[in-house]
């Protein structure tokens, strides 16, 4: 009895002291106990969400977002809300050591235990790095956070007003029986351009598989199985009975729902259909040749002087280019006669020779003989 009392007295001891500073209840309340805004609480609402449903978030490097997702009435998730990071540590790509200063990339599950209320971050989370995944491939390090103070050295990081929320929604969570949420930490939205532009990276490998796990969430909307067999991630799998997975061992026989696997088979090959797409989009068109067009003159010449009955070659010229280099040389032959430069342009077109003598020809200039253009070895290859 006299314990309520004593709580009814603080209460209008609080509602006394908010009345006369200006705050309310929820300024007042420990930062870790602080309820969600009312804002939040009608996105819930109309999305069917009950305030203690189970939780999910994902993280994004390359975009820098923290999501909150939350279950709805029909099992499934739905977003509920994003926060922009304001700083991660390192660079796109998994954390390997202990002090290398990366943010880590996988799937990660946070307990009630992992919650710090009284971090000097103002509020934090342990992500749980190392997983399971992260241990059996050797990879060290410890105190890998979301937290607040929007600072990081290996850790998410958020302004304090943030995540107190992140923080609220992983209380009501736990208090409404959730024993843990999963956290997917990406380095960028798995969407087939983003796979295209960075398939050349050293980690493409790990985020391919990374990309199973995130695809099973695009098609369920459910936090995926994770287990891990073969030192890799394994998603939705059920071993067989009396089987189970191993991180260092080869993987048991298992089994997915059927459902599963037949909306995965669709999904990825309209992925993989995507991710072509994209790599031939980013692919450098090519360069055409610089003997197109005076190839394609010597094609029409070629032809008018085989239709005239001339001697010439028995095929005509290639269009593809040729290279100076590579061109083979012209068999020693008997030196021709001099003709002049308007004589070579009438031999050119297939016009009869000038006559000698009909337009008096100036001495040619001593000068340094004109290296051969490659125009003109492509025409040394094709005639006689």
């Amino acid at each position: 009895m006299k314990s309520r009392i004593a709580s009814a007295a603080l209460m209008i001891l609080a509602l006394v002291l908010a009345g006369c500073s200006g705050q309310s209840l929820e300024d007042i309340a420990p930062k870790a106990e602080r309820p969600l805004p009312p804002r939040i609480v009608q996105t819930m609402k109309a999305k069917g969400m009950r305030k203690n449903a189970p939780i999910m978030m994902r993280i994004f490097k390359e975009e820098g977002v923290l999501e909150v997702w939350k279950q709805t009435q029909s099992g499934r998730y739905d977003l509920v809300t994003s926060y922009d990071i304001c700083k991660w540590s390192g660079k796109l790509g998994p954390k390997y050591t202990e002090g290398d200063r990366q943010a880590p990339e996988g799937f990660y599950a946070v307990a009630p235990a992992q919650m710090n209320p009284r971090s000097s971050y103002h509020l934090s989370f342990n992500i749980g790095f190392p997983n399971t995944y992260d241990r059996v491939n050797g990879r060290t390090g410890s105190h890998l956070m979301v937290h607040g103070a929007c600072s990081s050295a290996g850790c998410y990081s958020i302004t304090d007003e943030q995540v107190e929320e992140v923080y609220a929604f992983a209380r009501d969570a736990f208090r409404g029986g959730q024993t843990a949420f999963q956290l997917q930490a990406f380095p960028f939205r798995m969407t087939p351009e983003n796979m295209a532009r960075y398939r050349n990276d050293p980690n493409f490998a790990f985020w391919k598989m990374l990309k199973e796990g995130y695809d099973h969430f695009e098609i369920t909307r459910r936090p995926p199985k994770v287990d891990v067999c073969e030192r890799r991630y394994v998603f939705n799998r059920y071993p067989a009975e009396g089987e189970s997975f191993e991180p260092a061992e080869a993987c048991p026989p298992s089994t997915q729902p059927p459902s599963l696997v037949a909306a995965y088979a669709e999904y990825k090959a309209e992925q993989d259909r995507a991710f072509a797409a994209a790599v031939k989009k980013a692919m450098p068109e090519p360069r055409p040749s610089i003997l197109g067009v005076e190839e394609a003159r010597l094609v029409a010449d070629w032809s008018r002087r085989r239709a005239r009955g001339e001697n010439v070659s028995p095929r005509p010229p290639s269009l593809a280019p040729v290279s100076v280099a590579a061109a083979p040389e012209r068999p020693a032959a008997s030196p021709r006669p001099q003709q002049s430069a308007s004589s070579q342009a009438q031999a050119m077109v297939g016009a009869p020779p000038l006559t000698t003598g009909a337009v008096p020809q100036p001495a040619p200039k001593p000068a340094e003989a004109p290296q051969p253009s490659r125009l003109s070895r492509v025409w040394d290859l094709i005639t006689p």
